[in-house]
């Protein structure tokens, strides 16, 4: 079997060398420790439906686990990002798949509490046209530039998080029904959020395209 040499252009070019998790300006690994985070937070989320739509609105045991997964995968998102920072591990997978990450365990999250009748489907029917709309254009627009989340869309992120965290969690069958005002409050915050920050990347993407123009 041949070998490349270390320093030619195909050995640079293979996607699993490079660093794993300590710090460095060398080339990082797609399978560094960031992006291992975050597949395991995508391979989460089937567990996290499953539970969710097993316990059927019955508020259970399978109801609390299904809670307790979808919140620690939240943290790894902040987790995988920060060591992706922190440890020059910012790769093209991560720039990819991060994003898809959320998007399949929040949007998912929302369409199964649709299902459950927890959560009216227009709502997440808005949530959704704009998450996919502002992925798409996002990813279209990484052969020009990189889009970092604006901060309308990290504060949409973390609305959503803890919107759907307290929505998950039994609390209205453990503190009474008057928490389900807190989650229709906290809910209606998360929706306006979502669609004020995706206008306001239409209204960046206009802008700039009239610049380019």
């Amino acid at each position: 079997m041949s070998h490349d040499p270390a320093g030619s252009p195909r050995a640079k070019a293979f996607p699993f060398t490079g660093r794993i998790v300590r710090r460095g300006d060398g080339p990082a690994s797609t399978a560094n420790i960031a992006n291992i985070i975050t597949v395991v937070r995508i391979l989460m989320a089937p567990l996290f439906f499953v539970l969710l739509l097993v316990d059927d609105g019955e508020m259970g045991s399978l109801r609390i686990w299904a809670a307790v997964i979808f919140v620690v995968a939240i943290l790894t998102d902040s987790l995988d990002g920060f060591l992706a920072r922190r440890q020059n591990l910012v790769s093209d997978f991560g720039k990819i798949v991060d994003p898809l990450a959320d998007k399949v365990l929040t949007g998912g999250a929302f369409i199964v509490l649709s299902v459950l009748g927890e959560l009216p489907w227009w709502v997440t029917i808005v949530i959704l046209i704009r998450e996919v709309g502002i992925t798409v254009y996002r990813f279209v627009a990484l052969s020009d530039r990189v889009i970092p989340a604006s901060r309308g869309g990290k504060l949409k992120t973390l609305l959503q998080g803890v919107a759907l965290t307290l929505a998950l969690f039994p609390f209205t069958t453990w503190l009474g029904d008057w928490f389900t005002w807190v989650n229709i409050i906290v809910m209606s915050a998360a929706f306006v959020a979502t669609v004020l920050s995706g206008l306001d990347y239409m209204r960046v993407a206009l802008r700039h395209s009239r610049a380019r123009a």
